[in-house]
């Protein structure tokens, strides 16, 4: 295991925006992995974070729970209010849920009326505890509301002082061409693992325009670390892995293979599973940020260590050439998404080796 490292920093695109090499996606700390951490062990958490040269911390106005659903942005304002010069703080809007179910991932709902942007960056700095949110994502396009208008909105915000960059997740080619001719876009922020591939067709266009790629979700929500079998159980009310189709117990055989690739590597490099997955995509650009989430100490060390590892563009691409020919279980694409009054099932996206169906 690569251990006792320092952390490096990464430009995102040509924005100028310098976040540490790996970021900490603080989403399962208040949602979504079972039931929210304990307040104060988080914020010391977060704490060793910064002292360990994380500067990179991405939340949502959504994520937390029933009772307390904004409780993500909450925890990271009274954290890292004394840090706070120190840290660049990434938070999103855009999205509301839908009525609770009983279980599993949340419907969600987006809404990127210019109106609800204004409402929720208010919000978000009230709650965060700041004056500027530092990249500022639309959670979700919204198909009634043009990348145009959007776009317009966060240069005003721009102007005004009150965010100092955008992005966009799950962001769609035709979508970032047109929002970046009217604000230049920081950063796109989209699934991405050595199980979840398909926005590799963007790498190209944000080359390109010079936006740097955020990845959430690079351990596949945990599965890549080998730390779980088939015999792992989830709350199902509680956490959505209970129902993301790389944990079922079938997948574990499914995906033996790829556990042994990544075993193979680990012992080559002398690293974790989790680290030669982030060195995967972190050696592919320098604009890749990865940013896994953990409430353990000894987590955000180990993922340090994914820095130190050094592949060759050749390295990269015969690991790719493995991926793309073994063969994988499903893997989680995403929560529901309704639209006035259906769904598109965005939960059950599937990637395979040739395509993604919907």
């Amino acid at each position: 295991m690569k251990s006792d490292s320092t952390m490096e920093y990464r430009i995102l695109g040509l924005s100028g925006l310098r976040v540490s090499a790996i970021g900490l996606g603080c989403m399962g700390m208040s949602h979504a992995y079972g039931k929210p951490a304990d307040l104060h062990e988080m914020k010391e958490l977060l704490a060793y974070a910064v002292d360990m040269g994380y500067t990179f911390f991405d939340t949502a106005e959504v994520y937390g729970t029933p009772d307390r659903p904004h409780h993500n942005e909450e925890l990271l304002g009274e954290a890292l209010k004394p840090q706070r010069d120190r840290v660049v703080i990434a938070s999103k809007f855009g999205l509301r849920f839908d009525a609770p179910r009983p279980s599993g991932p949340q419907a969600i709902i987006p809404d990127s009326r210019p109106e609800m942007i204004r409402y929720s960056v208010e919000e978000s700095l009230r709650r965060l505890q700041t004056d500027r949110i530092d990249l500022y994502y639309q959670h979700r396009i919204d198909p009634k509301i043009s990348p145009e208008e959007v776009a317009g909105v966060m240069a005003d915000l721009m102007r005004e002082g009150k965010i100092l960059h955008w992005g966009i997740s799950e962001a769609t080619e035709e979508y970032l061409r047109r929002a970046h001719k009217v604000c230049p876009v920081t950063a796109i922020q989209n699934r991405y693992s050595m199980m979840a591939r398909w926005h590799e067709n963007l790498f190209p266009v944000l080359e390109e325009l010079g936006i740097g790629f955020v990845a959430f979700s690079p351990l596949a929500n945990g599965l890549l670390t080998d730390c779980y079998t088939a015999d792992t159980r989830f709350d199902a009310k509680t956490d959505y892995r209970a129902s993301m189709p790389q944990f079922r117990q079938e997948s574990f055989e499914q995906n033996r293979k790829l556990f042994g690739l990544i075993e193979r590597l680990a012992d080559e490099y002398h690293a974790t599973p989790s680290q030669i997955a982030l060195a995967w995509m972190m050696n592919k650009h320098p604009w890749i940020v990865p940013i896994p989430g953990t409430r353990r100490l000894s987590r955000l060390k180990e993922n340090i260590g994914a820095a130190d590892i050094h592949l060759t563009a050749e390295e990269i691409r015969r690991i790719d050439t493995e991926l793309d020919t073994i063969g994988m279980s499903d893997v989680f694409g995403g929560s529901p998404v309704r639209q006035d009054d259906y769904f598109i099932t965005q939960l059950y996206t599937i990637y395979t080796k040739h395509k993604i169906l919907v």
